[in-house]
């Protein structure tokens, strides 16, 4: 699909991943909607952009109905491209020392995480399956999900963030081959250690530790490398129904 001219809806845009999507999209000629729980953050990205900044909670669909009806309104049209990188990163032991259950923490990540994508993707459809085909084969939007190389390589610790991107992971084949028929493709990207919030507030000898794992490149992944592979995505007409680790060829281990 041709980005330039093309509306887009990012979650998740106002820090890291969602961000540096935003930026490269409007770049290539988006017109950027950035959707984010703060509407501090949207706003300042999309000073950036020269796209609009939405407040949105991705796992309240009268919010998010309300962010694309805002979208609409404001950039002429529903958007064609849309990328889910709201989320939240959770830790916490099955069964911790105190033997405190940890039921509502897993049901918290797993309503941002795997709630709030596919709110976005319900909604999405909805409203890209109304539009108008642009090209020769159909083509009407394109929904680009993020997950995690944790949905394969859950940590301890990690039960409830695994499940949720295990979750958008699993989610991705099915939801592409129903929307096939209206022109829409599902993908999902699976990051692996990125320099995002989540990673910042590690100590330099953590991070160290980290990228001494990781094969090549032996570094942490920079959130416009992410956003390299969402344009790709976007421009690839067979890329369809399918998850891409992008990673360095880590594979985590148990802890």
């Amino acid at each position: 699909m041709d980005i330039n001219n093309t509306i887009a809806l990012v979650t998740g845009g106002g820090s890291g991943l969602g961000a540096a999507t935003a930026r490269r999209l409007a770049k290539a000629g988006a017109r950027v909607a950035v959707m984010d729980l703060s509407l501090e953050a949207s706003k300042a990205v999309a000073a950036e952009t020269g796209g609009i900044g939405i407040a949105a909670d991705v796992s309240d669909a009268t919010s998010v109905e309300a962010g694309f009806a805002r979208c609409k309104d404001e950039l002429g049209s529903a958007p064609r491209i849309v990328v889910s990188c709201a989320g939240i990163g959770t830790a916490s032991r099955i069964l911790p020392r105190d033997g405190a259950l940890t039921v509502d923490l897993f049901e918290r990540t797993l309503r941002v995480n795997l709630l709030g994508t596919y709110t976005v993707l319900n909604i999405a459809a909805r409203e890209m399956a109304a539009l108008e085909p642009v090209d020769d084969d159909g083509a009407r939007g394109v929904i680009v999900n993020t997950a995690s190389v944790a949905y394969q390589d859950g940590q301890i610790g990690q039960a409830a963030y695994a499940a949720s991107k295990g979750g958008v992971a699993s989610l991705t084949l099915p939801a592409a081959r129903e929307l096939a028929r209206f022109g829409i493709r599902v993908m999902t990207v699976a990051p692996g250690l990125f320099e995002t919030a989540m990673s910042a507030g590690l100590p330099p000898e953590a991070k160290t530790s980290l990228e001494a794992g990781l094969p090549f490149p032996s570094r942490m992944g920079k959130p416009e490398e992410y956003a390299m592979l969402v344009q790709q995505i976007v421009e690839n007409p067979l890329l369809n129904g399918e998850v891409i680790r992008i990673d360095s060829a880590v594979r985590l281990a148990p802890k």
